[in-house]
């Protein structure tokens, strides 16, 4: 729902700072949380244009004081991703302002544009979205930057590991043990870095939801250099803790049906779509809670959880 009085909605200097950004003649409407957001406070700004039309924007803010120390790095890194990405095909937003140290506004922020369509997080449908995703990805792995973003971070360690309740023991000590090793050689590619459905925005028409296309690819604040195989890997993670393990296991050969090129090895593989995995397990309540506020209201974080130890343990059964 609309919230018509935006100073409760968004601080005052912040308004002021967008303000400066907008045409002549137009003004803040309305605004409008978006949901999904993990570490910052995401909304979309209507704005009233002079002909009596409206176009939106959308107001990315890190107030949360446990992510403001990343704040800097985070807009600076989706800034350079949008500009960069601008004309290259992939449907990402377009940048208008970026205030990285909060100069001007009360948070550090980000203004950029609206995209059309919604996240498309049910398992109806699903059968036509995975190859719609591979494809996006390939796409994004495809662009060349003149300037390569910063190498990709490790985001878990063999110590940090957190085994869900009722774990296969074995299977995810034998995943644990694949991670103590040193990462293997690639082939650097520009990562979106947190390339899942939740950050894709699709055109799902309601009578024909087979139809869907996307529409927009969002969150680009993690954007890295590294293996394809890293991107594929959370995306594939999040599609087995959404929709079931099965997904999961089946996303890295859409990828390549769709042109992406994996690590040859499957030792190789496995490192990285166990290192993605593990990495889950430290996250899972606050992403099952994200899920349930976007009517996933079946996602437990037990049940999140459970689909985990079914997608990891699968993966170390898994032949070669």
């Amino acid at each position: 729902m609309t919230n018509h009085n935006e100073a409760a909605a968004v601080r005052p200097l912040t308004l002021a700072w967008v303000r400066r950004h907008l045409e002549a003649g137009e003004r803040i409407v309305g605004t409008e949380a978006l949901r999904g957001g993990l570490t910052a406070d995401v909304r979309r700004l209507t704005i009233g244009t002079p002909d009596g039309g409206t176009r939106d924007l959308v107001l990315r803010s890190f107030v949360d004081p446990f992510h403001l120390g990343h704040a800097e790095d985070s807009l600076n890194r989706e800034a350079s991703a949008l500009t960069l990405l601008t004309g290259t095909g992939v449907p990402a937003p377009g940048l208008v302002a970026v205030d990285q140290t909060a100069a001007y506004c009360e948070y550090p922020s980000l203004l950029m544009t609206h995209l059309a369509g919604r996240t498309a997080l049910d398992d109806e449908g699903l059968e036509a979205r995975v190859p719609l995703l591979a494809r996006q990805l390939v796409a994004i792995h495809t662009v060349r930057p003149a300037e390569r973003p910063r190498n990709y971070v490790a985001l878990t360690t063999a110590d940090t590991v957190a085994v869900p309740r009722g774990a296969d023991a074995a299977a995810w000590a034998a995943a644990v043990d694949v991670i103590r090793s040193p990462p293997p050689p690639y082939e650097g590619r520009f990562l979106h870095r947190d390339f899942q459905p939740g950050n894709v925005l699709f055109d799902v028409p309601p009578l024909r939801p087979a139809d869907n296309r996307i529409t927009g690819v969002v969150d680009w604040a993690a954007t890295s250099w590294g293996p394809a195989d890293l991107d594929v890997a959370h995306c594939s993670v999040n599609l087995a803790l959404l929709h079931g393990p099965e997904w999961g296991l089946r996303f890295p050969e859409a990828y390549e049906q769709a042109g992406g090129v994996l690590a040859a090895d499957a030792s190789e593989r496995l490192y990285w779509l166990v290192r993605d995995g593990l990495a889950s397990s430290e996250e899972v309540q606050v992403v099952a809670q994200t899920w349930r506020g976007a009517g996933r209201t079946e996602l437990t974080t037990r049940a999140v959880e459970a689909r985990l130890d079914a997608y990891v343990t699968a993966l170390m059964d898994a032949p070669g």
